[in-house]
């Protein structure tokens, strides 16, 4: 059993294969359980998360992850969906509306391409960052961190990680302002993932 996510990702770029199935089996269901909330289909979430195990295993000599194994996981599965999304406009990612594809559908579709792009503007973002902000940024949003948790890893006050939180979201609101007339509720979303201690 391997304890560290570096430990484990280097046996899995060196091809243990013990290495990979204990990865698969802690994450596999919760990652299939996220997948869902966003395609709304639970074989479809299998099969993405499928996907994405299937590609680290045939790419696992390349494998590069700079922050944790979680946040990598999460991320892949996050993309992967995003492009089901943006390749389906017309594979209806909701079946029930299969026969009924209209302007309810492709809204939608909008929506969802919206949201990608909103996503980008996010990260690029957030890549301008101080790097204590950006690092307390990403644990806090990418691994769901709490903000004491986020003061341990780093090393600092959780009073430093409210500050270093406050000043990102500070920054993407201007950053993101031309987003939030159209964009109130996935803005809200992200602002309310963030803003959970």
């Amino acid at each position: 059993m391997y304890s560290s996510d570096p430990d484990i990702v280097n046996a899995i770029r060196r091809g243990d294969e013990q290495a990979f199935e204990q990865t698969f089996r802690h994450y596999y269901q919760r990652l299939c359980n996220y997948a869902c909330t966003l395609l709304k289909d639970e074989e479809e979430s299998e099969e993405v998360v499928q996907t994405v195990f299937l590609t680290i295993w045939e790419k696992r000599e390349d494998l590069e992850i700079t922050l944790s194994l979680k946040s990598y996981l999460y991320r892949a599965v996050h993309n992967h969906c995003l492009n089901r999304f943006k390749h389906a406009s017309v594979r209806q990612v909701h079946k029930e509306h299969t026969l009924n594809f209209g302007a309810q559908s492709y809204e939608s579709v909008t929506e969802v391409i919206h949201a990608n792009e909103l996503e980008e503007r996010i990260e690029k973002a957030v890549s301008t960052l101080p790097e204590q902000c950006q690092k307390a940024f990403r644990l806090s949003r990418f691994e769901e961190l709490k903000y004491h948790e986020i003061a341990e890893q780093l090393g600092i006050s959780i009073k430093t990680v409210e500050n270093q939180i406050g000043k990102a979201l500070k920054i993407l609101r201007i950053e993101l302002a031309d987003y939030l007339p159209g964009m109130l509720w996935p803005v809200y979303l992200i602002v309310e993932q963030l803003t959970r201690s």
